[in-house]
């Protein structure tokens, strides 16, 4: 640095900075992501279209920030807009890579949480459809993958790769993308990270 004018040292710490405003907005070249020792693909291939990864966060539990999972969104168009993503046609992937072993019920709790919180009016919510759909949660272990895959008819979900499930009712399959990424998820700082805020 001692051989650089004051105007060069000050053109490059500007240019460090937006370098590194980019990487924290996701805009950077699409590259595989590692957090808290879990790596995330840098795409996604669902439903015959290619999605890139578009943010990755760590959910966490009580004051202590215990890690359940590391979570990755990937999108066919990067964006930084919950509402947009929830708005927008296109197929969209969340990968779950579970960092400890969580029980039904507490899955359960989440899930009904996360689901009624974000079905505000005119939404309604079936307690027909959701009991049936939280009968459905099993308990996950400590390195199991859930993949959610959300298009046009619904949602698909996988468990270490296998088919494990439909959901049909396309409002339902918004319901359930939204507890990560929607107005009132239960995690904020995890929405954050998933659209690169």
């Amino acid at each position: 640095m001692q051989g650089l004018t004051a105007t060069t040292r000050c053109r490059r710490a500007a240019f460090g900075l937006v370098f590194t405003g980019f990487l924290l907005l996701g805009v950077a070249p699409a590259s595989a992501a590692q957090l808290a020792g879990v790596t995330m693909p840098p795409t996604e291939q669902a439903d015959g279209a290619s999605l890139k990864l578009n943010g990755i966060g760590l959910r966490t539990y009580s004051i202590l920030g215990v890690h359940i999972y590391v979570a990755a969104l990937y999108l066919q168009s990067p964006s930084h807009s919950g509402a947009e993503v929830l708005a927008s046609p296109g197929v969209k992937v969340i990968r779950l890579q579970f960092l400890r072993s969580v029980g039904a019920d507490a899955i359960r709790k989440a899930w009904r949480s996360g689901l009624q919180n974000n079905c505000t009016a005119p939404c309604t919510l079936s307690p027909a459809l959701l009991t049936h759909f939280l009968s459905f949660v099993t308990p996950v272990h400590k390195g199991d993958l859930v993949k959610f895959v959300f298009g046009p008819k619904g949602l698909t979900s996988y468990y270490n790769g296998h088919p494990a499930g439909r959901i049909t009712d396309t409002s339902f399959a918004q319901l359930m993308l939204a507890s990560f990424i929607g107005p009132h998820v239960n995690t904020p700082e995890l929405k954050r990270a998933l659209l690169g805020q």
